[in-house]
């Protein structure tokens, strides 16, 4: 359990060392006269930490990398965790969309949070770091180091699969996003404590970002609404969410099939 706290907070502390290391150097360009965007400093600021994450997990083999569960060909179980992806995203939004309003204070800290999220995805290079270099990093740390360590401890497995979630919603700092990143995190540990490999986690993670990321280029307006999109209509709404979960579930039941032959 110290283990798993301790990896958190050493994720936590290189986004904010990467992230301070990253404005002073962007800071004594701007006052050379330099004209850093804060696109491009959030762009340097989230690959450094993201970069630095991976190799400082990897060397000090606080998580490890394998070609083992590679070898074994599971595209089918890549596949299906693609699949399982797309069936969370609209009751994602749906979930998002029905938190009770935050207080003002914590609101305009996710508003400033979405808005450099915003500048970030509209840098050159903004969708391989979102959707490949940053699920990469979280998959390093919470799959492949937290909960590894977790699912050593001899307690139940989903309890562990549980709290490495919950840390994992933590981690996010945003409320918003904090029930989608739970209910997430549930599923990618449990790809990962059926195959012992954070490549199924990682497909799904990817899909889950590149998604975002396209929908934030279609749909510029952070406060838009799934109703807003489907043309007002509850019902349409309701038949959305209730189409994802027939993708959703059968994703999930041909994974558990195929994960079992896998691992």
């Amino acid at each position: 359990m110290i283990r798993a706290i301790f990896f958190t907070v050493a994720f936590l502390a290189l986004q904010l060392i990467t992230g301070g290391v990253v404005t002073f150097a962007v800071s004594y360009l701007r006052g050379r006269g330099a004209d850093v965007s804060l696109g491009l400093q959030l762009l340097l600021s989230t690959s450094l930490s993201s970069l630095v994450t991976i190799a400082l997990f990897l060397w000090l083999k606080w998580s490890s990398v394998s070609r083992q569960y590679l070898l074994s060909r599971p595209w089918a179980v890549l596949c299906w965790s693609v699949v399982a992806s797309l069936g969370t995203i609209l009751p994602s939004l749906l979930l998002q969309e029905l938190m009770p309003p935050l207080p003002e204070w914590w609101q305009q800290l996710v508003d400033e949070s979405e808005r450099q999220m915003t500048e970030l995805m509209n840098m050159r290079g903004g969708y391989f770091l979102i959707a490949m270099l940053v699920p990469l990093a979280e998959e390093v740390v919470f799959r492949g180091a937290i909960l590894r360590a977790l699912l050593q401890l001899p307690h139940n497995r989903w309890l562990m699969i549980a709290l490495s979630a919950l840390l994992f919603a933590l981690a996010h700092g945003n409320p918003a996003q904090m029930p989608h990143a739970f209910l997430v995190g549930l599923l990618l540990g449990w790809l990962y404590a059926r195959t012992g490999s954070i490549l199924p986690g990682l497909a799904f993670h990817w899909t889950n970002n590149t998604v975002a990321y396209f929908l934030s280029k279609l749909y510029p307006d952070p406060n838009i609404e799934l109703s807003d999109v489907l043309g007002h209509s509850p019902r349409a709404v309701v038949m959305a969410v209730v189409f994802s979960l027939f993708i959703l579930l059968p994703a999930l039941y041909q994974l558990h099939l195929r994960m079992r032959r896998s691992a």
